[in-house]
């Protein structure tokens, strides 16, 4: 039994299957309350970013409503420099106000070596109901 628990850790570790991946997280913290269907032009958020792909220079953020899909929140760029901390208000949004309840946010994160969309590193989101 040992020796099957030690092979089966050893081809975890050879093939990286328990390797972090590319995520991102945020909060709500400090967004003044909106629930009036007319968001604000805000700055972005704190990002906690980790396991960014190699060779990434840039991140590009996008906000979608999950209950109001048709609703362009905007988002916009961040220079990468290798941290795991995003600076707050680089780009300006178009904050969460859902006017008749709480709704589901994505910040979805694409990595680029390049400001550019097309061809990305990677890509992933984080979810959060509002408010």
């Amino acid at each position: 039994m040992k020796r099957i628990l030690l092979t089966i850790a050893l081809s975890v570790l050879a093939t990286g299957s328990m390797a972090q991946e590319f995520s991102v997280g945020f909060s709500w913290d400090g967004l003044v309350l909106c629930t009036s269907g007319r968001p604000n032009t805000v700055g972005n958020p704190v990002f906690q970013i980790n396991d960014v792909p190699n060779g990434t220079t840039w991140l590009y953020f996008a906000l979608t409503d999950f209950d109001a899909r048709g609703y362009n929140h905007g988002g916009g760029w961040i220079a990468y420099d290798g941290g795991t901390v995003t600076q707050a208000d680089v780009f300006s949004y178009k904050s969460p106000c859902p006017p008749n309840g709480t709704h589901t946010y994505e910040w979805r994160v694409t990595a680029s070596s390049s400001k550019s969309l097309t061809n990305p590193l990677g890509v992933t989101a984080s979810t959060l109901s509002y408010p």
